[in-house]
């Protein structure tokens, strides 16, 4: 044995190891970083890792065999050591290497891929999912009275958010998962179409204080039941019951905890029972953009944050219901942007770790057109939580908006990947497919999105239609789709709009002046539609003058198109340069560069093509 000590000291095998070691976790440090900024799936990661793993045992031969001149020879003991330490390397790459194999090809991939195409009319759709991954179906409402939908779907959504923060664990977004409420559908298509291994089912029973939940999970590739259990509690300890289940499926899918995670997933909101109550009952209308009870939802949250005022999730959904609240309401613009401002800020200061608070402050200030201001919260939100498919979207619609659209679409195709079936994202990245001339895909990912109950995408179906000489059908599409945005116009605007972006000059003239009829009452805020009608109907040069004064109650309506194909006209305006000063746009490329498309002048002004 001191023999081999000394033949060991002689070829100098353990300089050679730590050499290799320090060499291995430096190479690993860079790849690391090279690997989030490009995306690498962790299966790559590992696979690189057993690689240099490998390669310290040949090191460690080659060592051996290149040491002292003359003295190469080994025993047969030695021999069946190293030979052992080799095998033992052989084995773990080839028990690793399906995995890595596996999870290469799933994850966001495979969910990307699912956000366009339908896996059951697309073989190539069809891959192997990572086996940690899950959707979270809508529990079913088992309630006497069958009159608590809005609490099963709430505990169902705050399980799911509590999942989605375990990194390791690919958790399908809420707006997919919700999509098959009522649906019956065959778990094994769940599956395919979200790109999971796992689904979560399940019912609550609400009487009174008392709440049971009822979980089991079950495996999408043969509709295998692993796991079921039933958990009783009430009201105060709501928390605690999500907790006790998502830590049963974190368990069952053997996935390790870190961090606090350690000791919880669901944190405590509220020590109030009926402010939480009141909270589910709100973001129930959120979730579905029932602007007929948003001033109902509005209500419920502010007598959830008198009976909490440090509610923090109760400031911010109240901050995010009136962040959109002029799109969907005929509640004060004015109003309901100071609101937002100041519930988004109470949010972030009682709790700087909740993401909802800096996205929902990132949309009051592009709606307010402080580009540069708006950026800094926006990335803030995505970095604290990276499965919120609603802040991804937000900063995928501010980029796109600022001119950005190549960066807006990939943060898209992000968004996408969590929340596949997310209809508000399914609608615009279909208007870059159809700007890139793939109207194929652009018409299946608006009738995707319109299927989940976003009529105002039947709008670009029209477009489409029109692309294709189907005027008729383009009309139609049209009025349904644009009758959202006309609810400050006459009753028939949405039908007068559409026939005069796709009908005779009579028609066009008739819609011109209905568009005149209303700016002419000088409303306090200007509709979006107003330069949105005016761009469509070949009005570009008064369409930039009109939008260029102030932020309207759509801002998104207009800039989505000036971007798109129907804007170029007004984007080649000589008048576009001084549109972008007034909108603060230019003030943004300054720092960041020119949009897509766009150059800037000697003059310092941007031109664009």
């Amino acid at each position: 044995m001191n023999d081999f000590l000394q033949r060991l000291r002689e070829r100098k095998l353990v300089q050679w190891a730590l050499a290799y070691a320090a060499g291995a976790f430096a190479l690993l440090q860079g790849l690391d970083i090279v690997a989030q900024q490009f995306g690498w799936a962790d299966g790559v990661r590992r696979g690189i890792t057993i690689a240099l793993v490998i390669g310290f045992f040949v090191t460690l031969v080659l060592a051996w065999y290149h040491g002292e001149r003359g003295a190469q020879r080994i025993s047969g003991v030695e021999l069946g050591i190293l030979t052992l330490l080799l095998a033992i390397g052989g084995v773990i790459l080839w028990r690793v290497a399906p995995e890595m194999g596996s999870e290469s090809f799933s994850g966001n991939h495979a969910a990307a891929r699912g956000s366009a195409r339908h896996p059951e009319n697309d073989s190539d759709a069809i891959s192997p999912v990572d086996r940690k991954s899950i959707a979270v179906l809508p529990f079913t409402d088992l309630s006497p009275g069958h009159d608590q939908e809005y609490f099963s779907d709430g505990m169902s959504e705050e399980i799911l958010n509590a999942l989605a923060q375990v990194k390791v664990l690919k958790v399908a977004g809420r707006t997919s998962s919700f999509s098959f409420k009522g649906k019956n559908e065959d778990l094994r298509v769940i599956g395919k179409l979200l790109a999971v291994a796992h689904v979560l089912e399940g019912s609550v029973r609400k009487q009174g204080d008392k709440v049971r939940i009822t979980a089991q999970l079950i495996q999408t590739s043969d509709d295998t039941h692993l796991w079921s259990q039933t958990y009783d509690g009430d009201l105060g300890d709501v928390f605690a019951l999500q907790e006790r289940v998502a830590r049963a499926i974190t368990d069952q899918l053997q996935v390790v905890l870190q961090g606090e995670q350690k000791t919880q997933l669901v944190p405590v909101a509220t020590s109030s029972p009926e402010a939480y109550l009141l909270y589910l009952r709100a973001t129930e209308v959120f979730n579905r953009r029932d602007g007929t009870h948003f001033p109902d939802a509005i209500v419920a949250l502010k007598e959830a944050i008198r009976l909490d005022p440090k509610y923090a999730r109760a400031h911010a959904r109240l901050a995010a219901l009136y962040s959109v609240a002029s799109t969907y309401t005929a509640l004060d613009p004015d109003e309901s942007r100071t609101a937002c401002e100041r519930e988004a800020r109470t949010a972030i200061e009682l709790d700087p770790s909740l993401a909802e608070g800096y996205a929902v402050l990132g949309v009051f200030y592009s709606n307010h057109r402080e580009w540069l201001a708006a950026q800094v919260p926006q990335e803030r939100a995505v970095a604290l939580d990276a499965a919120d498919a609603n802040a991804r979207f937000w900063l995928a619609t501010s980029q796109i908006t600022a001119g950005y659209r190549a960066l807006g679409t990939a943060t898209l195709d992000k968004t996408l990947a969590i929340d596949p079936l997310l209809p508000t994202a399914l609608r615009w990245r279909a208007v870059s497919y159809r700007d890139a001339g793939d109207r194929e895909m652009a018409h299946r990912l608006l009738q995707q999105s319109v299927d989940a109950g976003q009529s105002v995408s039947d709008a670009w179906l029209g477009l489409i239609a029109h692309d294709e000489g189907r005027d008729a059908e383009a009309i139609d599409y049209l009025t349904r789709g644009s009758i959202l945005h006309f609810g400050h116009f006459p009753d028939d605007a949405s039908r007068t709009f559409a026939q005069g972006v796709f009908g005779d000059a009579a028609a066009r003239a008739k819609a011109v002046a209905m568009v005149d009829t209303y700016l002419a009452t000088k409303p306090k805020t200007i509709s979006g539609a107003a330069p949105w009608a005016l761009l469509m109907l070949g009005e570009p040069v008064r369409a930039l003058a009109v939008a260029q004064d102030a932020a309207t109650t759509n801002d998104a309506l207009f800039f989505v198109q000036l971007w798109s194909l129907e804007g170029r006209a007004a984007r080649r305006l000589p008048q576009f340069a001084e549109f972008a000063r007034r909108t603060h746009l230019a003030e943004y490329w300054d720092k960041f560069g020119p949009p897509d498309g766009c150059r800037r002048e000697s003059t310092n002004d941007y031109v664009c093509n």
